[in-house]
């Protein structure tokens, strides 16, 4: 599985309205062609025309616990950014 979940917030539902960007969660080890592959797959309808990956490093964690303070580090992950052709547009709550 390439695709793990599409990301929603206040900034990428900007880009989606004024630059039709939207964005995912996906496989750390996933390329742009297979991710290209994957949404075109997902929602026939669309075409992809560009592509912008980056890893998301890990952050470290902590929190207090009754034997004291417990420290660790978050999973790293990778974000893309898709862009759609103009016009093309995924709705992400309509398969709720």
């Amino acid at each position: 599985m390439i695709i793990k979940r599409p990301l929603v917030t206040e900034k990428l539902t900007q880009l989606q309205d004024e630059l039709n960007q939207y964005s995912f969660v996906v496989n750390v080890n996933a390329t742009k062609s297979e991710i290209k592959e994957e949404v075109e797959k997902l929602y026939p309808e669309v075409k992809v025309t560009k592509i912008n990956t980056m890893i998301m490093p890990s952050k470290p964690k902590g929190r207090y616990t009754r034997s004291g303070f417990i420290s660790g580090r978050s999973n790293k992950w990778k974000k893309a950014i898709i862009k759609l052709r103009e016009g093309d547009t995924i709705d992400f709550f309509s398969e709720i």
